[in-house]
């Protein structure tokens, strides 16, 4: 049996045009299922396969999209990071559902035109990036001329670009609140502030030791979010005489269990000793010892806030920021 090597000829051995078979492998309504089925049927008969990058070009499409995770700040963070395996498989997910794939990229930003190269080089139909990192300029030089651009992470007056995250100066404060509430006044908060997201957890933190007459108790480490490079970190500050709070405000789930793991080998107790609150969520802070506070993001509610809003986009609507209220998650850490 001849193999059928282009729409032409699929087109002559069904009787039909080739924009009805164009149509009609493409799954068009405007073609009846009748004749839908039957030219698949020739199609598979005759081992045709439509040339599917061909029909991109054709309509401007890839079927691609790309996310993107920025490391200004903290370039020793990898895709393996507990955080952005959960928010790429959320992505991956809704992604696929809706008939993309994902391009994936970790980029090690060299100067601000960085996504200004990835959004021209026409690989992709939008991208997603996954937290700001220190890179809000480059963000902002790129949304004012490339519309198909969504970023996971916390909002700030006077931005560009539409992003979707957690309100994280609320969870900032929801964790020192919940702390001072358990008796606790020393309380030393976790994180490197250089991160937009990071800093807004500190000034909720702030907020609340404020309110409770405690602004000079708190104190801050810029831990690393990498658990290797906080662990020493952590273990430094913790063993400095006078230095040891009552309790600990983390940036993130990960650095909370470094913190943890610090606390074990020094001998202490948690909570007996320290308490200790984390941030994001992670599904990990189910397995610590103890089992880990948090204050959750609600991951995959943003991974399809992300996703929805970029197809928006990309259909040529405009949308606004979102911004989901964090939920302190109480465990026996604290």
């Amino acid at each position: 049996m001849n193999r059928i090597k282009n729409i032409k000829e699929l087109a002559e051995l069904a009787g039909v045009s080739t924009g009805t078979v164009s149509r009609a492998l493409a799954g068009s309504a405007l073609i009846s299922q009748k004749t839908r089925d039957r030219i698949q049927a020739l199609a598979d008969e005759h081992g045709f396969r439509p040339n599917v990058l061909a029909r991109n070009l054709r309509i401007q499409r890839t079927g691609a999209i790309g996310v993107l995770i920025p490391l200004g700040h903290e370039t020793g963070q990898h895709i393996s990071d507990p955080f952005f395996i959960t928010m790429l498989g959320l992505l991956a997910d809704a992604l696929t559902e809706r008939g993309y794939d994902l391009l994936l990229s970790r980029v090690i930003p060299t100067d601000d035109r960085w996504l200004d190269r990835i959004t021209g080089s026409g690989r992709v139909d939008g991208v997603i990036v996954i937290g700001q990192s220190d890179q809000s300029a480059a963000l902002d030089l790129v949304a004012g001329h490339y519309r198909p651009l969504v970023v996971w992470g916390g909002h700030t007056p006077g931005q560009s670009y539409c992003s979707v995250g957690s309100d994280n100066r609320k969870g900032g404060d929801l964790a020192a609140s919940h702390l001072i509430e358990r008796g606790c006044q020393r309380i030393a908060f976790f994180g490197d502030p250089g991160a937009p997201e990071i800093s807004q957890r500190l000034e909720g933190a702030r907020d609340a030791m404020a309110r409770a007459g405690l602004a000079d108790q708190l104190t801050v480490l810029p831990a690393h979010l990498v658990a290797e490079a906080a662990h020493p970190d952590i273990a430094r500050f913790l063993s400095q005489e006078g230095q040891r709070p009552q309790g600990i405000v983390a940036a993130s789930d990960v650095i909370a269990m470094s913190a943890l793991r610090v606390l074990a080998e020094q001998g202490l107790s948690v909570p007996g000793d320290v308490r200790v609150v984390g941030y994001d969520g992670l599904a990990l802070g189910e397995q610590t010892s103890p089992r880990l506070t948090t204050v959750a993001q609600e991951l995959t509610r943003g991974a399809e806030h992300l996703v929805d809003m970029l197809l928006r986009r990309i259909a040529g609507e405009e949308t606004q920021s979102v911004v989901m209220q964090p939920e302190l998650v109480v465990r026996l850490s604290s």
